[in-house]
């Protein structure tokens, strides 16, 4: 074993038996670590790390643990396939985004330095560091660089104007790593399932060992660790599959019925038998609890429901102790969903929807409620499936009745 190889492997075991950075040790042993004389600091393609030789012959042990804790939490986010949108978006942004994460979240669990050490040049931080990205994720701060670059003057030659900014401290490509996206965009689908579930199984490791070795010193990265295995599922497309999930089989085609689809161009088709999805209903909770932002993101959760299933009419609902508003709208009128008028602003019953479908004889294919869930009766035996959208600030339980999702960003 060279030099370089030992003071790794030797910095890495003291990790793994520190406490504030104990629950990462599942992380730190999964896929392969290597030195590379080509490598000019460190990088991983989202499983294996590769060391930089010269890299690492320049840093002290507690600016190396802080190296390997980077490339550690690139894997443990599993950044390089969560993020390739953003990356194919803009790859510079991308990268610049998780390195401010990753190093913010490091320098905050050991301000004293007494374990590891952000690597310094001519004494400033090497890495990206900015502490206005606190609590953010990479998505947030990839956005924000975003709208920063596209605010900041350029000069004749297509310069920033900012050019006195320190590089640690904007979008540019200032970092302590490389991020091998090329590697990490060649993996097939059942091998990224496969990382997906050996990262997962190594932060359920770490977690029983920070259990029993660090307690509650971890802070913020405990809760971090926390977070990440909670099961994140995509909340649209549960919500798209509980809608389509109502539509027949799709056995054979039929005249009796033109598809709708294709009338706006004059191209008159048969539907298949099953295809049409027919009436659904749409509740949008209108009471006093519920922000004019989150009335918007309603609308704009029905206008997607329009565009991704098609239904042959919305029944739209605004609601809060009783049915204010009944909007219809059929697939040529769907454009007009933008115009819609809500109102409300009283208590929470989404008992009067069930009573206003029966005392209107509407039967849906299925029905849809957005609200907080903050409610005074949830109702009981309604005449179709029903789901109900939950916002991200709303009830932390499930709906007594029904499929529940959770609405997040």
């Amino acid at each position: 074993m060279d030099n370089e190889l030992r003071k790794l492997k030797k910095v890495k075991i003291r990790l793994m038996r520190t406490p504030q950075f104990v629950m990462w040790q599942g992380i730190m042993m999964l896929g392969e670590t290597s030195i590379s004389d080509e490598v000019p600091t460190a990088c991983t393609n989202g499983r294996d790390e590769i060391y930089g030789r010269e890299f690492i012959k320049e840093l002290s042990e507690k600016e190396l643990g802080f190296i390997i804790l980077h490339e550690t939490l690139h894997k443990a986010f599993r950044h390089l396939t969560v993020y390739k949108r953003l990356h194919e978006e803009d790859a510079q942004l991308a990268n610049a985004a998780c390195d401010y994460v990753i190093n913010l979240m490091l320098v905050d669990a050991d301000q004293q330095e007494k374990y590891i050490a952000m690597p310094q040049e001519n004494g400033k931080p090497m890495g990206l560091l900015d502490r206005k990205y606190a609590g953010m994720n990479s998505k947030q701060v990839f956005y924000l660089l975003q709208q920063e670059q596209e605010d900041r003057p350029t000069s004749p030659a297509g310069q920033s104007g900012d050019e006195d900014d320190e590089s640690n401290s904007d979008g540019g490509s200032a970092g302590l790593d490389d991020h091998d996206w090329e590697g990490a965009n060649n993996v097939s689908p059942s091998e990224e399932k496969k990382l997906e579930r050996e990262v997962d199984r190594a932060l359920r490791q770490g977690q029983i060992a920070a259990s029993k070795l660090a307690g509650e010193n971890g802070g913020d990265m405990n809760r971090a660790i926390g977070e990440l295995l909670e099961p994140y599922v995509d909340w649209r497309e549960l919500l798209r599959e509980f809608i389509t999930s109502m539509c027949s089989n799709k056995d054979s085609s039929s005249w009796r019925k033109v598809n709708r689809r294709y009338l706006a161009n004059n191209i008159y088709l048969p539907s298949l038998v099953g295809e049409s999805l027919g009436s659904i209903v749409v509740g949008i909770d209108t009471s006093g609890s519920i922000t004019e932002d989150e009335i918007n993101r309603f609308i704009s959760e029905v206008v997607g429901i329009t565009t991704d299933v098609t239904p042959d009419k919305v029944h739209l609902l605004y609601w809060d102790c009783d049915v204010q508003a009944h909007e219809e709208y059929t697939p040529a009128e769907f454009g007009d969903l933008v115009h819609t008028q809500p109102k409300g602003g009283g208590g929470t019953s989404p008992v009067c929807v069930q009573e206003y479908l029966a005392k209107e004889d509407i039967t849906p294919e299925c029905i849809v409620m957005l609200t907080d869930g903050y409610v005074w009766s949830w109702g009981d035996a309604w005449d179709a499936p029903i789901i109900w959208a939950i916002t991200k600030n709303g009830i932390d339980g499930d709906a007594p009745c029904g499929k529940t999702i959770k609405m997040q960003d």
